[in-house]
C-alpha cells in the first residue's frame, strides 16, 4: 500500500543519544547519571541525615525497577513518580516547592546541555515534509515529552512534525501497539499506510511490523541491531532516506 505518513523514533534516529556527555565532560560537569544522584542528595540533605552513598544506592534500586517495567511491561514511569518513590523509600519528604524544583532540574538536563542532531536530518525532513505526514514516537526515559519538544525545537526539528507520541504522556512505550495506534490516530492515516523509522530491531522494527506498518532500521548513529534485522529497509545516512521511503 502507498506510504502516506512516517513516524520517527527520537533517540539515535533524530538525535544522537548521550552525545551531550562529552559536552558535560568538557565543561567539568558530572555525568547525567552522577548529577541526578548528586542533585537529589543536595535536596534531601537539608531535611535528613542521608549520605550521598545512601541516595546513590536508592537511585540504583529505583533505576533497576524502572528498567524492568520499561522492558517487560512497556511503561516508563514519569520523573515525578520516580522521585516520589525514591524519597518514600529513603524515608524523606521534601516541601512541595523543593520537590517540584528537583523534578524540573532533572527533567531539563538534556535541554540545558542538548545532545547533537544527526547529520543531514534537516535536509531529509525538509524533503519529506512536503510529501508525507510526519510524527515522532519516542520513549521518554529521563527527559519527559514536554522537554523533548524543547530539545527538538532547539535543533529546529519540531516544525517538521504534526504530532508527538511520548511514552510518559501516552502511558506506554514501544513496542506496545498503543503508541503506534496513537500516531495513526493523530495523523488520520491507517497503520498500513505508515512507515516507522528507528534504530532498534525489537522496539522499532518488530513493534511497527506487529501493527501492520512498514519499518526502516536507521543505523547512522547506532548500528548494533543491523545483523539479522527484519526491517523492510536499512538506512545508514539521512541522504539515503527520501529515496528509500519513496521506494516502499
Amino acid at each position: 500500500m502507498t506510504i502516506q505518513a512516517i513516524s520517527f523514533d527520537l533517540w539515535d534516529t533524530l538525535v544522537v543519544d548521550d552525545s551531550d556527555e562529552a559536552k558535560r565532560a568538557a565543561q567539568g560537569l558530572r555525568s547525567k547519571r552522577e548529577e541526578r544522584r548528586y542533585l537529589t542528595w543536595q535536596a534531601v540533605k537539608e531535611y535528613s541525615d542521608l549520605s550521598l552513598e545512601q541516595v546513590t544506592l536508592g537511585f540504583d534500586v529505583l533505576d533497576a525497577a524502572f528498567n524492568k517495567m520499561w522492558h517487560d511491561q512497556f511503561v516508563t514511569w514519569p520523573v515525578d513518580e520516580r522521585l516520589a518513590v525514591l524519597l518514600k523509600g529513603l524515608g524523606c519528604q521534601l516541601p512541595e516547592h523543593e520537590f517540584r524544583k528537583l523534578i524540573d532540574v532533572q527533567s531539563q538536563m538534556e535541554v540545558v546541555i542538548p545532545p547533537e542532531a544527526i547529520d543531514g536530518v534537516h535536509a531529509a525532513l525538509e524533503n519529506l515534509s512536503g510529501r508525507y505526514r510526519m510524527c515522532v514516537v519516542s520513549d521518554a526515559v529521563f527527559t519527559p515529552g514536554r522537554c523533548l519538544r524543547e530539545l527538538l525545537a532547539h535543533h529546529d526539528l519540531e516544525r517538521f512534525f504534526e504530532a508527538f507520541v511520548f511514552s510518559d504522556e501516552a502511558g506506554r512505550s514501544k513496542p506496545h501497539r498503543s503508541v503506534f495506534d496513537a500516531a495513526a490516530q493523530k495523523m488520520c492515516v491507517p497503520l498500513a499506510n505508515m512507515v516507522h523509522i528507528g534504530d532498534r530491531q525489537h522496539n522499532d522494527v518488530e513493534g511497527a511490523h506487529a501493527v501492520g506498518m512498514k519499518a526502516i532500521l536507521f543505523t547512522a548513529s547506532r548500528a548494533i541491531d543491523e545483523p539479522g534485522n527484519t526491517a523492510d529497509a536499512v538506512c545508514g545516512t539521512y541522504a539515503e532516506l527520501p529515496r528509500i521511503i519513496d521506494s516502499l
